[in-house]
């Protein structure tokens, strides 16, 4: 999602002028805001990672998406977003070009990654819920590792580009380098439909699948609703089933109990909070990256008509850096789980 163009100072944007287009006040504002969002997401994304491989109850294997999707997170908070601050401090590349090809790639790669990382979880839960027995049968370590190795690929096929086209070191009026990306229209459009737009569908649909199943199970299994097929419990209280033998015998034969009203209404309210905690993790995902890729796939449909004012633009490329230090509070807080992992992580450290 880091494909990002930055402004061009030649173009009379707010970052002219070998010194930068901020004043010494907003400048301090905004390294130490830019600061703090690096400290809290790599904060956050390591508790991530110390929970889930240091916690027997977070232990499951789909975790694993977890682990490597706060791994994406922490490389954009160290490798990618401190040299973003100073290319939007100084107004121009102040690092080597060879750095510049690689930032660039590096970029796409850990954001794109993120954002496939979220499509992959939401890929899991679905296949979780509408296949309970037979996917949670098959959803080994193996499996969930294979599964993040094509998660991966698939942000490395999209992050080649970069590679093959170089960013573009070149002066701009004031003799200041600037590192850019390829600005054709054709790899625009191709970087954001991968980056964004297609996992976006995907997440989208495969939640709304999410929602109507949870939906149609709690109006089929209504709370006080008896299983077909059950008699009576017998004075032990296990219900029996009745089979009819060539002989005219019927043998009784115990089976396990069917969830009483209680156990099937606090499955059902579990099932919303689930449904609930998804709606947020879609909203915010949404809300953080489309204004972005809507204004940067519109900067290449129609780049003089549609021209973005740079402040605009800027913001809302630094609101899509803000998702990598928000996936861990969406995923963990409304998890008990790992609120007891990261209390118990914080105040072992606490402790003399």
């Amino acid at each position: 999602a880091a494909e990002h163009q930055r402004p061009d100072p030649a173009a009379g944007g707010t970052m002219e002028g070998p010194e930068g287009g901020y004043s010494v006040q907003a400048t301090a504002a905004i390294a130490a805001a830019i600061t703090f969002l690096v400290l809290f997401t790599i904060t956050g994304n390591v508790l991530v990672i110390m929970a889930v491989l240091s916690s027997r109850s977070l232990r499951a294997p789909q975790n694993l998406f977890l682990v490597s999707l706060a791994a994406a997170d922490i490389l954009v908070a160290t490798l990618i977003i401190p040299f973003s601050l100073a290319n939007e401090l100084l107004g121009y590349w102040y690092f080597e070009k060879t750095w510049c090809e690689i930032y660039l790639a590096l970029d796409v790669l850990f954001c794109t990654s993120s954002i496939v990382h979220l499509c992959a979880i939401s890929l899991d839960r679905y296949w979780s819920v509408s296949r309970a027995i037979e996917y949670n049968a098959k959803r080994t370590p193996r499996r969930i590792k294979c599964s993040i190795l094509i998660v991966w690929t698939i942000a490395a096929v999209i992050s080649l580009p970069p590679l093959v086209y170089k960013g573009e070191k070149k002066a701009a009026a004031g003799g200041r380098p600037q590192c850019k990306l390829n600005e054709e229209a054709w790899y625009v459009l191709s970087s954001s439909i991968g980056s964004f737009f297609a996992p976006c569908l995907i997440m989208i649909l495969v939640y709304l699948r999410i929602y109507l199943i949870a939906k149609r199970r709690h109006c089929s299994h209504p709370a006080d609703a008896k299983p077909p097929g059950s008699v009576p419990p017998n004075p032990g209280g296990r219900p029996r089933d009745t089979l009819a033998t060539g002989t005219g015998r019927v043998v009784l034969a115990h089976r396990p109990p069917a969830l009483n009203p209680w156990r099937r209404k606090t499955q059902v309210n579990r099932e919303k909070r689930f449904t609930f905690v998804l709606a947020v993790v879609i909203g915010v995902f949404v809300l953080c990256w489309f204004p972005f890729f809507f204004l940067y796939s519109l900067g290449a449909l129609c780049p003089r008509r549609c021209k973005v004012p740079d402040g605009v633009f800027q913001f809302f490329f630094w609101i899509g850096y803000c998702n990598s230090s928000l996936n861990p509070v969406i995923y963990t807080v409304f998890n008990q789980d790992f609120r007891k992992a990261f209390r118990r992580l914080l105040c072992r450290r606490r402790a003399p």
